[in-house]
């Protein structure tokens, strides 16, 4: 597939307040996102993700590394990189609340050099889009936050952009608006042919939008790969398992510490275990310590996996490997 975006290598510091320590937020952090694709941003709090993509917004200037969009070398020529992307940051802050629905696309599509008249057909196309007709002169401020999210992606459509980078898109949502929210995306994708980059605490639209994703933590990024493989890489790593007994103090006390990711639900006639292992074979290890005490297998089925168990166990791991 042909990338869009190439990050090389993106490095990004701050000193901390009153000190002199450095803080490195984004260190060494290389990947690409392929034309057409919904890619996921993803990292848990501090990781160096919204540094990330403050700079490939061009919020933030990187001190190392390169971010090439469609071609463009975002540093040496930042505006004409620009022109590529569309962002809509959370808390729907490229909106005038001030202005109505309509006036404020057309607003941003005069801020682009676009005149009201040579506009209106696009503006109308995308009020009948985002099923924001009937508010089309409602102040923004007097919108719900659904309608509010609608039309700050509607903004972003206007530019034309190659890509549209989405900070988290669903929050704040009630249940029908977020699947509305998602399909609008869907069909950006697929109608428009854009490329969309997702940056979520919202698991399930991660799971349900992206076909990849990358995941960072502690300014590095520790996975990138697709949806459906971590999926199946993680449900065959996955157990519930069904005994015949109760297990012993002693073989509690092994499973805390070498399975920390597991549930034990204690019953005299049939106890519960569900667990998830590092790597497959630690299935060998685990039937040791079952074997300590002839404890009854009775059943192992696999156990159904979703992503926001993948992105806790992929989070943690990384931090049992900086601890170890």
């Amino acid at each position: 597939m042909e990338p869009i975006i190439e990050v090389q290598n993106l490095g990004k510091s701050y000193r901390k307040r009153r000190s002199k320590e450095m803080i490195h937020a984004v260190n060494g952090i290389t990947f690409t996102v392929n034309k057409g694709e919904i890619l996921g941003l993803l990292g848990p709090n501090g990781a160096g993700k919204t540094t990330t993509i403050k700079m490939n917004c061009g919020l933030l200037i990187p001190d190392t590394g390169t971010i090439m969009v469609n071609g463009i070398n975002s540093k040496k020529k930042r505006l004409a990189a620009l022109k590529h992307i569309s962002a809509v940051l959370e808390g729907n802050r490229n909106l005038y609340w001030r202005l109505s629905v309509r006036e404020n696309l057309e607003y941003f599509a005069g801020n682009r050099g676009v005149s009201r008249r040579n506009s209106a057909e696009k503006v109308d196309d995308l009020l009948g889009k985002f099923n924001l007709k009937e508010k089309e002169n409602e102040l923004v401020n007097r919108l719900s936050r659904g309608m509010q999210q609608k039309l700050a992606i509607a903004v972003a459509m206007l530019a034309d952009s190659d890509v549209i980078l989405l900070d988290e898109p669903t929050l704040g949502l009630d249940v029908e608006t977020g699947y509305e929210v998602r399909e609008l995306l869907r069909e950006i994708a697929r109608d428009y042919q854009r490329t969309i980059i997702i940056s979520s605490h919202d698991m399930d639209v991660v799971q349900d939008l992206c076909e990849r994703t990358v995941i960072v933590n502690k300014g590095k990024i520790v996975t990138d790969d697709k949806v459906d493989n971590l999926l199946r890489l993680f449900e065959v790593r996955a157990y519930t398992i069904k005994l015949g007994g109760l297990l012993t103090d002693q073989q509690q006390q092994l499973l805390k510490g070498k399975f920390p990711l597991h549930e034990y639900i204690p019953d005299t006639a049939q106890s519960l275990l569900e667990i998830e292992l590092a790597k497959s074979e630690e299935i060998y290890e685990l039937f040791d310590i079952l074997q300590l005490e002839h404890t009854p297998v009775e059943a192992i089925d696999r156990k159904t996996v979703n992503f926001e168990q993948i992105f806790m166990q992929i989070v943690r791991e990384e931090y049992k490997h900086e601890l170890a």
